[in-house]
């Protein structure tokens, strides 16, 4: 693959600091809420009928599935109990979060299904929501659902066509949220891009990737296109796919974005952005008033077992909240015997490496590491008082999810943290259905404030 990236960053990475501090802190459960896996809504009156229902193209060979709940819904072997097409949109998984000042929180759904190509028909939403702690339920006061009405896109939309331009899953891989006065900035994966969207849900703009003056890209950058004779060089990336924006953080101040790569940036030669030789991902600083990237980033060092990030928001000026995991999914209690013969009974690969950071970042450290604080550990959350509706065992809750991608400050002493369930295509908390959307209230008042 060509190079078109940071030819000082393997230098730069080689330069950092001291490793990264790896400091447990308590956790203790005080609420969990639930938001049935099955939750799904009707699309707006104006949609086209293509849109009115869901996941039609989620087959292997991606032929139509005609027939509402044709298709089952597997996690690998084991089937998760829901089939497609859906009746409707699905609420499905969240990613990203943020907490309002009323105590309510803006969240949103991702692309879809898993993929550009099977998700033509998931209609891109953002949610409003309020958590019923006190009944371990979640209360969806409001939907947002995206367009593109004044053809903002700088490519061609799925709904191009349409009155509407109902924006869906193989436009953009929304990942993350910053609500703002007048809308909404958004973190996206198949730029990846940064893009804004106004209060009725309408694109506004949409902003490239650069990082030292040099544009990010992942394969399912738009811009992209296959060579038309095979024996010429493939069109350069410099992503993964599905590694773009999964955190977007702002300022205080709301002066500054800052956007946080899920996976690092390839170097050439097989070589990927590292620091002290784990994988380093790219906190990229956006300027809001002046709508460009500044130039500014420092780097993400992922700790021994993190393979990605899942959400990222800033407690204050030089601090902030990484959800940090590994791929896995399941408890170890429930572990197969020989991973490489899976069965439907047991989980091939358990969750270990499921945790939120805090970290630092300042001027005193631009284009260097964030400093990691510490972290606690989602796989060991004391639950003595029992609050848990499910997932507690012994007076441990533990979050086995595969993705874990919404976390936030909720007061001095509170976070949120919540999963994206990958409906209907994950099972973590049972062997045998699919994942709820959960979201829990973590007293981490110790780690909050740590220095």
């Amino acid at each position: 693959m060509k190079t078109i990236l940071l030819a000082s960053a393997a230098v730069l990475a080689l330069a950092i600091g001291a490793k990264a501090e790896e400091k447990a802190f308590p956790a203790r459960l005080s609420a969990q809420a639930i938001l049935p896996a099955n939750t799904v809504i009707p699309a707006p009156a104006d949609a086209p009928d293509a849109l009115k229902t869901a996941a039609k193209f989620t087959t292997a060979d991606r032929k139509r599935a005609n027939g509402l709940g044709t298709v089952p819904g597997m996690d690998g072997i084991h089937p998760t109990g829901l089939s497609m097409p859906f009746d409707g949109q699905a609420v499905q998984g969240f990613s990203g979060i943020k907490t309002m000042p009323d105590g309510s929180f803006w969240s949103l759904s991702d692309n879809g299904f898993g993929s550009k190509l099977n998700s033509v028909d998931a209609m891109l939403m953002l949610h409003h929501l309020k958590m019923d702690w006190a009944n371990n339920k979640v209360d969806r006061l409001e939907t947002v659902f995206l367009s593109d009405p004044n053809k903002i896109a700088p490519f061609p939309i799925v709904m191009e066509g349409t009155e509407k331009r109902y924006l869906t899953g193989s436009d953009f891989d929304i990942e993350s949220i910053q609500p703002v006065a007048d809308g909404y900035w958004i973190g996206e994966e198949f730029g990846p891009y940064l893009i804004k969207i106004n209060l009725k849900g309408e694109l506004v703009a949409v902003y490239a990737t650069s990082v030292e003056g040099k544009t990010v890209m992942s394969p399912d950058n738009p811009t992209l296109a296959l060579p038309s004779d095979p024996s010429k060089p493939m069109p350069a990336f410099t992503l993964r796919r599905s590694n773009g924006f999964e955190g977007l953080a702002m300022s205080p101040d709301g002066a500054r974005l800052y956007a946080l790569l899920e996976g690092p940036l390839y170097l050439g030669d097989g070589k990927f952005e590292q620091v002290d030789g784990q994988n380093a991902l790219r906190v990229i600083e956006f300027d809001t008033a002046g709508k460009g990237w500044t130039g500014r980033s420092w780097l993400y060092p992922l700790s021994a077992g993190g393979t990605n990030i899942g959400d990222f928001n800033m407690i204050d000026a030089t601090t902030g909240l990484v959800l940090e995991r590994d791929g896995g999914e399941g408890t170890a209690d429930k572990a197969c015997a020989d991973p490489a013969k899976p069965q439907v009974d047991c989980f091939e690969k358990p969750a270990r490496h499921k945790r939120v950071y805090k970290i630092e970042m300042s001027d005193a450290n631009v284009g260097k590491a964030v400093r990691k604080i510490g972290y606690i550990d989602l796989m060991n959350i004391a639950d003595p008082d029992k609050k848990a509706k499910q997932g507690t065992k012994d007076g441990i809750y533990t979050m086995p999810f595969v993705t874990i991608e919404n976390v936030d400050v909720v007061d001095a002493t509170h976070i949120i943290v919540g999963n994206d369930n990958n409906l209907p295509f994950s099972i973590g908390r049972f062997i045998d259905r699919a994942d709820d959307n959960e979201f829990v209230l973590l007293d981490v008042a110790d780690f909050l404030a740590a220095r």
